[in-house]
């Protein structure tokens, strides 16, 4: 029998943590448990558990937990894949919490990567859009949810473009009335009230 690191992830490790997840009958405080289970089968400097245990206690309303936890994995250095859902859900968490700016920066990150894995498709706009919402910024954050749908909408995409534009432009100058410009919309160049 091969001697196995005190240490080394078990083959089954991911589907466990995956199984945990999937499972809808189990309480939030029944999936920490489990995670907290899985997580401690992991190394002390594996940042997969401190990253899996923040999402059960995100997933369980105990925000300021989770926060710490994916403050941990970030200091281990997540990374690839698993380190964009997590300032996605980090992200959320701290939007949830209040630190705004914190959000918006984490969030902000992801935006116009075109390396991230197609799976989080426009999560992590989605996420900066209320980010920003919370923050105050709404013009903002409603040019951030337009150019996330600019892709998936076959027709009229030049004018939300201008639309996004006119309202990244009203957000840096209170008072001002977003307009895309004459001509770029279906409508008379201003958005409706």
């Amino acid at each position: 029998m091969a001697h196995m690191d005190a240490h080394a992830t078990p083959t089954d490790w991911q589907p466990r943590i995956e199984a945990v997840w999937a499972d809808e009958t189990l309480t939030p405080g029944e999936v920490v448990t489990r995670i907290s289970v899985l997580a401690s089968e992991l190394g002390p400097t594996d940042p997969r558990g401190p990253f899996e245990l923040g999402g059960a206690h995100d997933s369980a309303g105990d925000e300021a937990a989770a926060a710490l936890h994916y403050e941990r994995a970030i200091e281990l250095g997540l990374s690839g894949s698993a380190r964009a859902e997590l300032d996605i859900q980090y992200g959320s968490t701290l939007r949830n919490l209040g630190r705004h700016d914190e959000a918006v920066a984490v969030l902000a990150r992801h935006v116009g990567d075109t390396e991230r894995d197609p799976a989080l498709g426009a999560a992590p706009e989605a996420f900066l859009a209320l980010a920003l919402h919370s923050a105050g910024r709404s013009d903002e954050a409603l040019a951030v949810a337009l150019e996330a749908l600019i892709p998936t909408v076959p027709r009229y995409q030049r004018s939300l473009r201008g639309y996004a534009s006119a309202l990244r432009t009203a957000g840096a100058a209170p008072g001002r009335h977003p307009s895309p410009g004459t001509g770029s919309g279906p409508g008379p160049g201003t958005l409706p009230a």
